[in-house]
């Protein structure tokens, strides 16, 4: 019997927003975690490069690998041989990889709710069990070591995101540390999301391989990197389930595209402009966190995000009929449909993220030019304060 999944409605909205660009419509896109800069220059060069002289084909790069080690020595401290670095066509696989080479069907595997839909799918497409925690935002939407602790019976295994989608909230090193201690003592096997590295806006990014050698590592060139559209990633693998991670990838994956990793490790050597990214990144944060009054928002249970480029807020106060007590919009997801359809703004259903309480909650991403998020917080603002009356 196959597993029934949810839809990630973020990608219906997204799909709605460009058929309306497609009419001509003005919009602008904050429904993806998208970054709206391209590749560094220096890799889109390399690319040119190797479209001219090489034919390619199924190819893993021991340079990228190798490259991939020295970052884990040079910004964590922490050591790992090349080869227990795998290759991914993005993250996505990286986190199969990682579930099927940990646990067998029928595993139960914490995660903090709100979080990534593609966590909880993914788990429930593979027959696990997701074990959700709600964390609301006094912990700032993170699951904690006290969390963990209380479960009962211990899960097999957690799911750990720092910065976390959809909140941008980063959990504090010694956190980290408290909760590495009590997996190791309960068996639970840490899988930790690390895709947001880089994006911080003053707090560390500490990846779990300082606190826990045996964790599995996502990460991917996405997010910091600016590469969406390359479709490369990276799963570190621990030594024990190395053999098992590796021949997953080969039989149901083969490689990631050769020219995404020729492209990827020229991007490593590109520091100075993706940190310009970051800093677009931290002038739309304040731009949104200054316009959430404006926005109807100011009341909302919000934790400023530490990293990532995403905020997360309650919408309760907005839902419902408007004055004349038409259109009856209940839910995020028919908050954010109409949204769109009246100002072009697209932005992504709370509920993809939190099943329970997602209904009452929308999330932006503010991983657009400066200009576009002015723009939307103008167009937003006065629809936002006409619900909000």
């Amino acid at each position: 019997m196959t597993r029934e999944i949810q839809p990630f409605h973020a990608m219906a909205i997204g799909r709605l927003a460009h058929a309306l660009a497609a009419q001509g419509r003005s919009v602008i896109h904050m429904e993806y975690g998208q970054p709206s800069t391209g590749a560094p220059a220096a890799a889109i060069a390399e690319a040119h490069r190797i479209l001219d002289s090489e034919a390619m084909g199924y190819w893993e790069s021991a340079a990228l690998k190798q490259r991939i080690a020295r970052h884990y020595a040079q910004t964590q401290a922490v050591t790992i041989r090349p080869e227990q670095v795998i290759l991914t066509c993005g993250a996505s696989p990286a986190l199969v990889l990682a579930l099927t080479c940990a646990f067998a069907p029928g595993a139960r595997v914490a995660l903090a709710r709100p979080g990534y839909v593609a966590y909880r799918n993914s788990l429930a497409a593979l027959g696990m069990e997701p074990v959700e925690v709600p964390c609301a935002a006094d912990v700032r939407f993170q699951l904690t070591a006290a969390a963990l602790a209380a479960l009962d019976p211990a899960p097999d295994g957690v799911i750990i995101a720092s910065p976390a989608n959809p909140t941008g909230t980063i959990i504090a090193p010694e956190e980290l540390a408290e909760i590495a201690a009590v997996c190791a003592s309960r068996g639970i096997r840490i899988i930790s999301d690390e895709i947001y590295h880089g994006l911080s806006y003053g707090l560390p990014t500490v990846s779990m391989l300082a606190y826990d050698p045996a964790a599995l590592v996502v990460n991917s060139f996405s997010k910091y990197f600016s590469m969406a559209g390359w479709r490369l990633g990276w799963l570190v693998a621990p030594e024990d389930l190395l053999d098992a991670a590796i021949a997953r990838m080969n039989n149901l994956f083969l490689t990631p595209p050769s020219l995404s990793q020729h492209a990827g490790l020229a991007a490593f050597e590109c520091q100075g402009e993706l940190e310009g990214h970051l800093a677009t990144y931290r002038a739309n944060r304040e731009a949104l966190l200054a316009a959430l009054p404006e926005l109807g928002l100011a009341g909302a249970e919000i934790a400023p995000p530490d990293g990532a480029f995403y905020i997360w807020a309650d919408i309760a106060h907005l839902l419902g009929p408007d004055r004349q007590g038409k259109d009856g919009i209940n839910d995020s997801l028919a908050f954010c449909i109409k949204l769109l359809e009246d100002t072009g703004v697209a932005i992504a259903p709370g509920v993809d993220f939190d099943p329970v309480e997602g209904h009452h909650h929308i999330r932006l991403s503010f991983a657009v030019s400066t200009p576009e998020v002015h723009e939307a917080i103008a167009r937003m603002a006065p629809w936002m304060q006409q619900r909000a009356r």
